[in-house]
């Protein structure tokens, strides 16, 4: 006998009952990993559909990759929270979603004042078949040309405004939040050395040190 295809309609949300969270389209969410010691799998909602009866949700999604799932793997500018929104779909039952998340842009992210555990951030696109990213160029900073790890801390440069570590210019972390001015080697002269303020007392100051967020 021939199977019968079962009429799916679209649903405008849907309440997961093991999370008491309403999911919608364009949400972001955490979902069961294979295996129970990975971390969630990250996913965007693209649709919601169930069955004729009303069972048998299932989700729509398009996968967010970490950078360790990535062809190239982990780099050292890659943040804890980054995520690349690749091009791989699918569709996977409502019951596997295990929470909601926020994914933040680069630049929303680097101005949030504490990060939670459902916080993360996206600069890239990545094609999972080749690996190519989009952008395939992004700005670079401090002597060693890396891209910005919002995880990092950098200090900057009040003449030329470029960003470095500390580790690049032979300073502790600790010497760089007291830091009250900075010139780069390059931008300093005989009389122009940065100067440190041993009684700084803030986390960093406004515009010459950029530090780790508060987790919480």
């Amino acid at each position: 006998m021939a199977k019968t295809r079962t009429n799916r309609r679209t649903l405008d949300s849907y309440t997961v009952k093991s999370i008491s969270k309403t999911i919608r389209a364009g949400d972001c969410v955490l979902m069961r990993p294979s295996e129970s010691s990975k971390p969630s799998y990250v996913a965007k909602v693209e649709k919601i559909e169930s069955d004729s009866r009303g069972g048998n949700v299932k989700v729509h999604v398009r996968w967010y990759y970490r950078p360790e799932e990535s062809l190239g793997g982990r780099r050292q500018f890659h943040g804890s929270k980054e995520l690349f929104m690749s091009d791989h779909r699918d569709i996977q039952s409502a019951d596997t979603i295990e929470g909601k998340c926020m994914v933040h842009t680069f630049k929303s992210y680097t101005k949030l004042d504490a990060v939670g555990n459902d916080d993360f951030f996206c600069r890239f696109e990545y094609n999972s078949a080749t690996g190519s990213f989009i952008p395939d160029r992004v700005a670079v900073y401090c002597k060693c040309e890396m891209p910005y790890n919002p995880d990092d801390l950098m200090v900057q440069c009040e003449s030329c405004s470029d960003w470095f570590h500390p580790a690049c210019i032979d300073m502790t972390p600790e010497e760089a939040r007291r830091l009250d001015h900075f010139f780069c080697q390059n931008c300093s002269s005989e009389d122009q050395k940065k100067l440190l303020n041993p009684h700084a007392t803030s986390r960093h100051s406004d515009i010459k040190v950029e530090s780790k967020r508060r987790r919480r």
